[in-house]
């Protein structure tokens, strides 16, 4: 998933029940990736984030996300406070399957934990429990466990000095192996959200994406003497959800733009504005917080 050149420490072929203690805590921007597989047989298994390891009293669990196989199958996520438990948030999408290989990347946020299985964004969790009582991962049920990285990806940035709509000058004209990163977070209530990459000398918009979430659609286009041209659609996955962090690479290479979202390939788009040295601004709006903006 993101940049996943941090420090990490790794445990592999852990024995399942696996309960192990996250060393130095979790802190915003963290990131818990997962490999496994899921047996033929399972009915269940569950990812603990736990404050201890006490089976008597049990440890209190911040976050329980137990996916259960019963009929369609659903995930359960809750907290365990004090032994009891609170209200399930349970997410009807099944991304694991019996007998196949997955990744989760659980990523530490500042108020939630965002969770994708499979490169694809699956469900949100608020905290109920601080975040600095978090010191042990429990693995238990149903389920084979290849490797669990704990890997830091850097600082997260609080956004104080990007509001919306902004605009800002790219940190350098923009030429082939140009990147220009975005980090992000979609609003609870989202319509859409635009970014676009200009030439301030003129209206020219070389490149406008353009997330729709009511209906999930991307589209880009670009506006070129004064008038839009052909929206573009295509895409395998719509990678945005209301409420979601989100890190979105555009990378500039000879021939078109690519872009990724948390680390996934998300489209290409074939430049149109050929003048690549004239594109310097990058301009933003719609229903996201923006937390960063930088380009090299």
């Amino acid at each position: 998933m993101m940049s996943l050149d941090g420090p990490q420490k790794t445990i592999s072929n852990p024995i399942i029940p696996y309960v192990g203690t996250i060393l130095g805590g979790l802190t915003p921007g963290e990131l818990i990736v997962i490999h496994g597989t899921v047996p033929d047989d399972a009915d269940r298994f569950q990812v603990d984030l736990q404050c201890g390891s006490s089976v008597k009293p049990r440890a209190d669990v911040a976050f329980h996300f137990n996916p259960r196989f019963k009929r369609s199958g659903c995930i359960v996520c809750n907290t365990l406070e004090s032994e009891k438990w609170g209200w399930e948030e349970i997410t009807y999408e099944m991304p694991f399957q019996k007998g196949k290989p997955f990744e989760i990347v659980i990523m530490i946020l500042k108020d939630k934990f965002q969770v994708t299985v499979n490169k694809k964004h699956l469900l949100l969790y608020n905290h109920r429990i601080s975040l600095e009582r978090i010191d042990t991962l429990g693995i238990y049920g149903k389920v084979q466990i290849k490797t669990i990285d704990f890997v830091s990806n850097g600082e997260m940035p609080d956004g104080s000095q990007f509001g919306v709509p902004y605009i800002g000058k790219l940190d350098t004209a923009l030429r082939p192996g140009c990147t220009v990163a975005i980090k992000g977070e979609v609003n609870k209530n989202p319509k859409s959200f635009a970014i676009d990459l200009k030439s301030s000398g003129s209206k020219d918009i070389a490149l406008h994406l353009n997330p729709r979430m009511k209906n999930k659609v991307f589209v880009r286009n670009s506006y070129l003497h004064d008038s839009w041209g052909e929206e573009e659609k295509e895409v395998a996955t719509f990678p945005f959800s209301p409420g979601m962090y989100f890190e979105l690479i555009i990378f500039c290479d000879a021939h078109q733009f690519k872009v990724a979202v948390n680390g996934v390939h998300t489209l290409e788009y074939k430049h149109r504005f050929k003048q690549l040295e004239k594109i310097n601004e990058v301009e933003i709006a719609g229903d996201i917080k923006l937390l960063d903006v930088r380009s090299w």
